[in-house]
């Protein structure tokens, strides 16, 4: 996946943005870091578990990437991750899934350059919410969703879980991909750590998610800046545009198996008939074949669209959600600095300096907007890439289903002649 190149926060004009350090992100890690006796920062898992980690964006890390395979626009990736092998766990108390993580990496801050280890569902959710919680200015990647309709959908079939596997595996592969997001300590801790046990960091991290927004509620913003207004409106058009596809996409598929149903029940009819037509007897089972074949064609193509095109939609639906809530935080903390800068210019005394509680503020609102722009780029060049892919794939599968069948019909062609020049000289 091709990643867009982070721009430099404008009001600093001399720090990169990986360079920065975060106000808010420094605050908000403080709910699984601490530090030691020696004045060290120590990470442990809920469970106990030390992990050693360096600096997210250490320089010896950085100055000693390694081009290990695929090149994306000049840069170079020190980090592959891939999901496979689901297997399903039956126990007294529970049926579940986990998936193996393999990764692959020539960064310092891991113990080991390859890496395997067996997750399931919760652990993927532990870690996005780890993510969202130490990096609030970032826009993280969505998560397939976790609950099915029960009925209509089995989520132990070799269907379902195959579709999950790659979306897990595109989750994993969105944040290896991000400058700051692959940094990050449980992301590492999501890799490397054999045992997970995270049941009292969700209980804590739900919490303390309720805390948090129970404290930014309470703040109105009263406009936001036009750039970011705009990204809005934008969010919005593109989630009508998509919902309106995918339940065409959805009433398509619906149609193309009701068709598909009948069709098999089509060219079994030529094949009967032809047991009692001698003369037509070739002919019925090559018209008998050609519907086959047509039907296998039909299926592929409705397979592809179940599988591969309505992912990517209900995907980036999930993905508008994630940028409006990144969107709303960035509102939040806007909001907190204006309530705070009013206050310091309708003082009686103007001669004080204006207070540090200030300056933090506009720190993490400078922040919060050049994250947020960098991601929003990164954003819309995945979606011009993954959309490029997808309908070019769309347009060859359809291609490759009218082929199939105009071939199956042209191959009728030559015996119906035969049949008729046969006749023609009996005459």
């Amino acid at each position: 996946m091709s990643t867009g190149t982070s721009k430099p926060l404008a009001s600093s004009g001399q720090k990169s943005l990986q360079d920065i350090c975060h106000p808010l992100s420094a605050e908000e890690s403080a709910l699984s870091l601490h530090t030691s006796s020696t004045g060290e920062k120590d990470l442990s898992l809920p469970n106990g578990t030390p992990v050693d980690t360096s600096s997210p964006a250490s320089s010896s890390s950085l100055l000693n990437r390694l081009q290990l395979d695929d090149d994306l626009d000049g840069e170079t990736r020190d980090l592959f991750v891939t999901v496979d092998d689901p297997k399903k766990h039956v126990s007294t108390m529970e049926t579940y899934i986990t998936y193996r993580v393999c990764s692959k990496t020539t960064r310092t801050e891991f113990d080991l350059p390859e890496f395997s280890v067996r997750r399931r569902y919760q652990d993927f959710d532990w870690l996005r919410n780890k993510l969202e919680e130490s990096q609030p200015t970032h826009l993280i990647p969505p998560l397939p969703e976790k609950f099915v309709m029960k009925g209509v959908v089995d989520r132990f079939s070799e269907e379902f879980v195959e579709t999950r596997r790659k979306a897990l595996d595109k989750f994993l592969k969105r944040v290896a991909d991000h400058p700051v997001l692959s940094f990050n300590e449980h992301f590492n801790a999501f890799l490397s750590a054999k045992d997970l046990n995270k049941r009292l960091g969700l209980a804590l991290l739900t919490k303390m998610g309720e805390s948090v927004k129970y404290v930014t509620g309470g703040y109105k913003l009263r406009g936001r800046p036009i750039e970011f207004a705009a990204m809005a409106d934008y969010l919005d058009v593109f989630t009508q545009k998509l919902g309106t596809i995918d339940r065409i996409a959805q009433r398509i598929i619906k149609e193309q198996s009701e068709y598909l149903v009948e069709l098999r029940e089509y060219g079994p009819v030529y094949s009967s008939w032809a047991s009692f037509e001698e003369d037509l007897h070739d002919s019925l089972e090559g018209v008998a074949g050609c519907v086959s074949n047509c039907s296998s064609a039909l299926e592929e193509l409705t397979e592809d669209m179940s599988e591969d095109f309505l992912p990517v939609l209900r995907e980036y639906v999930l993905y508008i959600e994630s940028m409006k809530n990144v969107l709303k935080k960035r509102d939040q903390v806007q909001a907190e600095y204006v309530t705070k800068l009013e206050a310091v210019v309708f003082r009686e005394d103007k001669k004080t300096p204006v207070p540090t509680d200030v300056e933090r503020c506009q720190d993490r609102v400078e922040c919060f907007n050049a994250d947020l722009k960098a991601d929003w780029d990164r954003w819309q060049n995945n979606k011009h890439q993954d959309f490029r892919q997808l309908l070019t794939g769309m347009a060859d599968k359809n291609i490759q289903y009218y082929e199939k069948c105009l071939a199956a019909w042209e191959s009728l062609i030559p015996l119906l002649q035969d049949k008729q020049e046969a006749k023609g000289e009996t005459n």
